[in-house]
């Protein structure tokens, strides 16, 4: 007796290696291939080039090396598809705004530190700076509330998120250097607020690249 045969199940093709695999030689040398074309392109400097080789081969899994090249083409000139590298910490529950405060005294905020969803900066006869580039992110969107009578609020930010803002400056100087970043799960960061014979300034730091930043922060926990 002839046994039927059963019709073969149509196999799904492979999608791309989760970010928590192990990265191989090839990956990297394929992340290695994409620096090599940006550079020859002049889309990155020589010292750039070199910054990110470096973390390529110091890279563990398939999530550290994608964002290295998440702000470049593909080969070919193909535009990368979006994809959510940032791994924001896990959304705590909604608390109230981080105050700075600076009173005829200067408050600072920078190195490696977790950034809430609300901030209020507020300076009179003082300084409030804020560097965000070697923050952690928590959630998408970051709104700051910025303040300044005869002082200065100044804020800096890496170069390949989102920076918006809107504000006055009566006396003073109010200003925003906006960004939109090409990749749409990047940070955004919303600067509003006033100025009053002070000034209010918000700008991206050269060469600072949220990207970069996450194998930092997994080896600074730990992970």
């Amino acid at each position: 007796m002839d046994l039927e045969k059963q019709p073969q199940q149509p196999v799904a093709p492979a999608g791309p290696a989760p970010a928590g695999i192990r990265a191989s030689d090839a990956d990297r040398d394929r992340i290695a291939d994409i620096l090599r074309e940006a550079m020859a392109e002049g889309r990155l400097t020589a010292e750039e080039h070199a910054e990110r080789v470096d973390l390529v081969y110091r890279a563990k899994t398939v999530g550290e090396l994608e964002p290295l090249v998440q702000d470049l083409p593909t080969p070919g000139g193909t535009a990368r598809q979006a994809a959510s590298s940032y791994g924001y910490g896990p959304e705590g529950t909604p608390g109230p705004a981080e105050n700075l405060v600076a009173v005829f005294s200067s408050s600072t905020r920078k190195g490696r530190w977790r950034v809430g969803g609300r901030t209020n900066a507020f300076a009179l006869f003082g300084s409030v700076e804020m560097d965000l580039t070697e923050a952690l992110f928590g959630q998408r969107l970051t709104v700051i509330n910025a303040t300044s009578i005869f002082g200065s609020v100044e804020v800096r930010v890496p170069e390949n998120i989102s920076l918006r803002g809107s504000g006055t400056g009566v006396f003073g100087n109010f200003e925003v250097d906006t960004l939109e970043s090409a990749d749409p799960e990047a940070p955004v960061v919303v600067v509003n607020g006033y100025s009053v014979f002070g000034s209010v300034e918000a700008k991206p730091k050269r060469g600072k690249l949220i990207a970069n930043l996450h194998r930092q922060l997994r080896k600074h926990l730990g992970h």
